[in-house]
């Protein structure tokens, strides 16, 4: 495992109440050599064994295809980053293993594949199975020799998984369970050798998990799914009808299987989060690309002002992901490190580890997934008539986005989520979120300092302009948990636009700290691209937390209080404007004269 870096000192969900200086932050750019060299390895992977073969993949003609470039990426180490080397995996660190799905996040439908066998595949075996369990299977998934998939979803339990149907009922001889039931949209199901598989024991209340070979028997599937994107990625029904599995084979404990799923899809979250970089790195290069070489009226189409819009913002919102997206990823691997430093066993510390920063997790997928579908929406719209030909890459890149804001759990299940775990930490005393928003609501009722402020030192305004953001969440957010408390969280539109200023704070937060380090390292006038995406991004994030705190006071407010919080929204969303039309044109320029994205390679 690599040297971590510095200690973290921050815990989830506290970036809204605390300051974080640059230096405390992960930026993608301090990628240590040997990472880098991991991460040039995927990519050459990726350019050789993948892209050239889209379209191959996507038909789904050659059912050996997909488990054969599985099998490859196995023999180069891709599958198992973190999986421990006693078990035929690196042993890398929580943040290189977000690296290599970013990279692998261009790779259209083979990412889902490799996110299944990957994440919800391989980690939950890693972080709860017995010794006998890991020893057994982590080296055969290490390298592909077999295929794993991931069995929670049913027909009528999508987001609330734990109200699933499937059963396991212990023979007579109490040797063997027997599972029955029916599974759906289940990745890699095709060609799998292994399923994880979550199901009742007998009436109980929670799920228990099984790790099921589908040598067992038992096993059965409909064909595959016909669906809107990600074509190349397997996905089919699964059924279970007296599938026996010994009593060994059971995942920790009975009844814990909905606990193994929830921390599970806490990793696939912020993993995801990082997986669409890459998508979103080949977007913008392919619409940069094309913009110069497409001609309309005598001239390349890059000159025109509203292209260039399109390409610079395309770039903004992926550096702000990029920013956050790694923040978050090493925040996790510190707290990893410092809980195994106190003699936490590994697999116990890295869930602990990222369920600390479960909040974060959420916002990466949110986010990211957001991102991807704004980027490739305006690729298709540089390309214009082409980008909606399927003999242009663009059509694909669309399709195929579409799935990101609904698996790991949808994008409106994630922002409540990150809401609730936040009430439920602030009721706890885990953060201090009820005082902050007490001192918020006093500053409110005071008499406003319009005093002078020192704004000499790097980003000071902008920082300043970040905490006022802050206090809007604080302000609205405490107020609402004052006067709804436990019916809060039956307002999902409230926690919702609460999630979405809770979303803003932590991108534009990570997009400047980011900014600040390099202009610590390299000086003001290297990153001036970068500086300018930061401006923008932070300009927009006070733009769109002004309006969705709008829609939440007014929705559970009225008379003087409503009045008197629409006017500390008034003060803490002002703003100077900026000049975002020459701010984006300066972007435009750098990243057509580069002819790709720049900020960072990955």
């Amino acid at each position: 495992m690599e040297p971590v870096a510095k200690k973290n000192t921050l815990n989830g969900g506290e970036y809204l109440i605390r300051e974080t200086a640059a230096a405390d932050v992960f930026i993608p750019e301090a990628f240590s050599e040997e990472q880098k060299m991991m991460a040039q390895a995927c990519q050459d992977f990726l350019d050789k064994e993948i892209l050239p073969k889209m379209e191959e993949i996507d038909g789904m003609k050659n059912p050996e295809l997909v488990p054969e470039i599985l099998r490859k990426a196995g023999e180069l180490g891709l599958l198992a980053i973190s999986v421990p080397e006693e078990f035929g995996g690196l042993g890398m660190s929580f943040n290189t293993s977000m690296l290599i799905a970013d990279i692998i996040g261009a790779a259209g439908s083979f990412s889902t594949t490799y996110g299944a066998h990957t994440g919800i595949g391989i980690l939950p075996v890693l972080y709860y199975g017995t010794a006998q369990q890991k020893e057994k299977y982590l080296p055969k998934l290490s390298n592909a020799e077999w295929a794993a998939c991931y069995c929670l979803t049913e027909p009528e339990a999508g987001s609330d998984a734990n109200s699933g149907k499937t059963k396991a009922t212990l023979n007579p001889e109490g040797t063997h369970y027997l599972i029955n039931g029916q599974k759906m949209w289940i990745s890699n199901a095709g060609f799998a050798h292994f399923f994880i598989v979550f199901a009742k024991v007998n009436d109980d209340k929670n799920l228990s998990a099984f790790l099921v070979e589908k040598t067992f028997g038992g096993i059965s599937m409909n064909e595959e799914e016909k669906k809107m994107g990600i074509k190349g990625s397997s996905t089919r029904q699964v059924f279970f009808k007296d599938c026996p599995v010994p009593v060994e084979n059971m995942l920790s404990e009975r009844g814990q299987g909905f606990k193994i799923a929830v921390n599970i899809l806490n990793i696939g979250r912020v993993k995801l989060g990082a997986g669409v970089l890459g998508g979103c790195r080949r977007v913008l290069g392919l619409s940069i690309q094309y913009a110069s070489e497409r001609k309309q009226f005598g001239v390349s189409i890059d000159s025109f002002g509203a292209v260039q819009a399109k390409l610079a913002e395309m770039a903004i919102k992926t550096y702000a992901c990029e920013s956050l997206c790694y923040r978050a990823g090493q925040d996790i691997e510190d707290r990893i490190a410092a809980l195994e430093a106190e003699g936490m066993e590994p697999s116990k510390a890295k869930l602990k580890g990222v369920e600390e920063f479960a909040i974060e997790c959420a916002i990466a997928k949110v986010h990211g997934s957001e991102v991807l579908d704004y980027v490739v929406d305006q690729g298709v719209q540089v390309y214009g008539g082409m980008g909606y030909s399927a003999e242009a890459p663009m059509e694909r890149a669309y399709r195929d986005a579409r799935i990101s804001r609904i698996y790991e759990g949808t994008n409106e299940i994630n922002r409540i989520l990150m809401v609730g775990m936040l009430l439920k930490r602030a009721m706890k005393g885990e953060l201090n979120i009820m005082d902050a928003a007490r001192k918020v609501g006093e500053e409110l009722k005071a008499v406003p300092d319009f005093s002078a402020r020192d704004h000499a030192a790097p980003l000071s305004k902008e920082k300043a302009i970040l905490q006022n953001m802050k206090k809007i969440f604080l302000m609205i957010g405490g107020q609402a948990a004052r006067s709804l408390g436990d019916k809060l969280e039956d307002e999902q539109e409230i926690m919702m636009h609460l999630a979405d200023i809770m979303i803003e704070i932590y991108a534009a937060e990570s997009a400047l700290l980011r900014t600040e380090k390099l202009m610590a390292s390299k000086g003001e006038d290297a990153v001036k691209t970068q500086l300018a995406a930061s401006q923008v991004y932070l300009y927009e994030a006070v733009e769109k937390i002004n309006a969705a705190g709008k829609e939440a006071i007014y929705s559970f407010t009225s008379g003087d209080e409503q009045k008197l919080l629409l006017m500390g929204l008034k003060r803490f969303a002002r703003i100077e404007g900026i000049n975002t039309k020459s701010l984006r044109r300066q972007i435009a320029a750098s990243l057509i004269a580069e002819g790709k994205y720049f900020f960072f390679h990955a």
